[in-house]
């Protein structure tokens, strides 16, 4: 059927090669970059015309953008992608994807078209595309596949060497298109103005954390595993009596939270409705394991300490895989064990990052929305 698909994709896109270039089409799959795709959208040089194909996991974001005046329209693999959005991609001078999107395999690939990763995240712990160990065991027919969409892209916006060189082992891509600009989705956490926003929304919403040791637990999805948390995780978290403890899973593990809510601690709040990005401004404490959300904390003023508690660590470099020389670059030690946890909590460590942003964060300053924007822009201009 992918294969099947595919094709219908490089039919469609051959019936409308002839199209005009005259749009811009953001691909979205993450709702971190609306800030950025409002500030390009006033940009543009006034022959072009912006639009946002988006999952409908990013609705709230995309009401957000189509208030503001940018046409939307939302998207899922199927016949109808096919018969209505491939003439829209056809038409684009510039496609900005925040993932991999899988179509772009069997979409032809015109050199009038610049195709840029944006990604969603600002470093990598675990691995993905060519790293990723279970990649080998697939059929030839599906390596191949990957590697076209893998080729299908110009240039990769990035905030350091170290990502980039990242997407070039992920992807085998030359890193002459490695673009060292910075992720506009960066340039909130560097913002005052920002912070001081982010903070009233949670205060409005959640006053118990005010003047309180926030200690946030963030664990990455997994998309391939049982997540099962381990025993005795709630009372060590809660090992602080002075600090408040939220949950954020992801909202794939949300049925998760169940079980955890099962252990009745009044010092573990669950707040669905409020924004991952909008807890890390209130909180202290991060503890996390393997996602990405490690870089963005510590771009903040007040993060003072983080915690990687990868008590899955075997099964999890197996799939999805960790980057090799992690330990050589984290902040701190991982733990592995509850009752390691349990005494990172309670002895709150203050944390220096320094050495990890630079590493992960070198061009994350609070400009890298500008400076994207001006080179596509200057782009689009010379066309």
């Amino acid at each position: 059927m992918k294969v099947v698909y595919l094709w219908l994709i490089k039919l469609f896109s051959m019936m409308n090669v002839w199209r005009s270039k005259n749009k811009i089409v953001y691909v979205m799959s993450f709702s971190d970059n609306v800030d950025f795709i409002k500030q390009l959208a006033q940009k543009l040089p006034h022959k072009y015309k912006l639009y946002v194909l988006y999952r409908s996991n990013t609705e709230a974001a995309a009401t957000d953008l189509a208030a503001f005046g940018i046409n939307t329209r939302s998207f899922s693999d199927g016949l109808k992608f096919v018969l209505s959005d491939v003439s829209l991609l056809m038409s684009a001078k510039l496609i900005i994807c925040d993932n991999y999107y899988a179509f772009l395999g069997g979409l032809i690939k015109l050199p009038s078209t610049k195709i840029v990763q944006i990604w969603h995240a600002d470093g990598a712990i675990k691995k993905f595309g060519w790293q990723d160990p279970t990649t080998e065991q697939r059929s030839s027919s599906d390596k191949k596949r990957f590697q076209k969409v893998y080729d299908h892209f110009d240039e990769y916006i990035v905030a350091s060497k170290a990502m980039g060189q990242v997407f070039v082992n992920s992807y085998h891509e030359d890193f002459d298109k490695i673009q060292l600009l910075g992720y506009p989705r960066s340039d909130q956490y560097l913002s005052q103005d920002w912070q001081q926003k982010a903070r009233e929304r949670i205060y409005r919403s959640a006053p118990e954390l005010k003047n309180r040791r926030v200690i946030l637990y963030a664990p990455t999805y997994r998309a391939h595993q049982d997540f099962k948390l381990p025993k005795g995780l709630g009372s060590a978290l809660v090992a602080d009596p002075n600090a408040v403890v939220v949950i954020k899973l992801h909202p794939v593990l949300r049925d998760r939270e169940v079980s955890m809510r099962r252990i009745g601690n009044p010092k573990i709040k669950f707040y669905h409705e409020l924004e991952t990005s909008d807890l890390l401004a209130v909180a202290d404490t991060l503890v996390t394991d393997y996602s990405s959300v490690a870089f963005d904390f510590s771009l903040l003023p007040n993060a003072k300490s983080m915690i990687f508690f990868m008590f899955d660590i075997d099964s999890y470099k197996k799939d999805p895989g960790i980057q090799d020389d992690f330990l050589d670059w984290l902040p701190v030690e991982p733990v592995y064990k509850v009752e390691q946890l349990r005494k990172q909590i309670a002895e709150s460590k203050a944390v220096n990052f320094e050495k990890f942003n630079q590493h992960w964060n070198t061009y994350n300053d609070g400009h890298a929305t500008a400076r994207v924007i001006d080179r596509y822009v200057k782009f689009l201009e010379s066309n």
